[in-house]
């Protein structure tokens, strides 16, 4: 490790377009170090004082370096259910029990948030993943209050809530058991086919219209999946859990999400018409987005796996953001404006209209709700 000026990604893009894009590929890590990962460096926080970062600098090394594993951390949350006032989100509350995301999307909008924890939005995203371990009670208390009014509480809005830590820690599963308990509606947004383990309780959810999820799928091509979500589950597995969440009727819906340019979005409509053959009744897409440091991540992992197509990709990108490599207005950081941005969105609405993928979820029921018992060590005066 030694104290490193990171280049500019205008300098990699320069490089990546002349016949010497190995030389650019040596700000990266060696793959055999990031083996399952997407991210490709893991450079410094944002918040931190000072930026180190490993880099080859073409001697070798006497050993080979360890590689990138997950570490868990555990946090107690102070308060589980988060708030939104977002226009352009179809949800006002939602509950995320992990930080950080082992799935490894290089895309993915959460990578900024590990800044504020310490850590890189790089590959620390990845493997530093935080459990809050208290999420089941942390929701009873606040199910509990008095004041408490029901409203549909989504999940897998920031990081995947079945990601591979949910398989031992299980903490998804206790959050709907308690939705269950108190009949609350809840809506889910996954990547991976663990979901499946829930069927019991899903049905039971869907029974009394208090549940409807959404699978995304990126791409039909395994080896492409691969390298945008590396630890994801594949997409033939998504799909086999989008036709059993739908036989056992729990409203589902596939999501075309993002929809990079030339990379998956020629896959569109063949990702529609495989969700609609599997049994989903409605379908989202939302654009590439690249807030913060996910932009400097994807470059990156565009010159690992399609050097060829940086300037490409990236000059769509910017086509569809006025210039920019991200458009933050309420409205247009889902969709994008400008030619490449109407067309793809004209090709949605068409296969979403010829697969009979255009109808909504249904709308949640709140009216069933009862509060949880909470056990009290103060006595009642009454």
């Amino acid at each position: 490790m030694a104290l490193y000026q990171a280049p500019s990604f205008e300098a990699l893009e320069r490089l990546s377009r002349s016949r010497d894009a190995d030389l650019a590929r040596r700000e990266l890590e060696h793959p055999d170090r990031i083996r399952g990962r997407g991210a490709q460096s893991n450079r410094s926080g944002r918040f931190e004082a000072h930026a180190r970062e490993s880099f080859d600098d073409g001697w070798g090394t006497v050993e080979p370096l360890p590689i990138f594993e997950t570490t868990e951390h555990v946090e107690r949350a102070k308060t589980i259910i988060t708030s939104n006032d977002s226009p352009d989100i179809g949800f006002e509350r939602s509950i995320n029990t992990y930080r950080g995301c082992e799935h490894g999307c290089s895309y993915c909008f959460a990578r900024p948030s590990h800044a504020y924890l310490g850590h890189s939005a790089g590959i620390d995203f990845e493997r530093d993943i935080y459990v809050k371990t208290n999420a089941v009670d942390a929701l009873r208390a606040e199910l509990a209050a008095r004041n408490y009014r029901p409203k549909p509480i989504a999940m897998g809005t920031n990081t995947d809530p079945y990601q591979p830590a949910e398989r031992k820690h299980r903490l998804t599963r206790g959050i709907l058991e308690v939705m269950l308990e108190t009949r609350h509606p809840v809506m889910i947004t996954t990547k991976s086919a663990l979901i499946i383990r829930d069927l019991d309780l899903l049905t039971e959810l869907a029974k009394l219209n208090l549940v409807k999820v959404a699978l995304s799928v990126t791409s039909m091509d395994h080896k492409l999946s691969r390298k945008m979500e590396p630890r994801a589950s594949t997409p033939a597995r998504r799909l086999e859990a989008i036709r059993l969440l739908s036989e056992a009727g729990v409203p589902t819906a596939i999501f075309a999400s993002p929809m990079i340019p030339a990379i998956n979005d020629m896959e569109l409509e063949r990702i529609l018409d495989a969700g609609k053959a599997q049994g989903a009744v409605s379908a989202a897409m939302i654009l590439l987005r690249l807030p913060g440091e996910v932009r400097d991540v994807f470059r990156e992992w565009l010159l690992r796996h399609f050097p060829d197509r940086v300037r490409h990709v990236l000059s769509l990108v910017r086509d569809t953001r006025g210039g920019k490599d991200y458009d933050s207005r309420w409205g247009v950081r889902m969709t994008g404006e400008g030619p490449y941005a109407t067309l793809l969105r004209q090709r949605f609405e068409k296969a979403r209209e010829r697969y009979g993928l255009d109808a909504k979820l249904p709308a949640l029921r709140t009216d069933l709700f009862v509060a949880p018992q909470i056990e009290s060590r103060q006595m009642s005066l009454f």
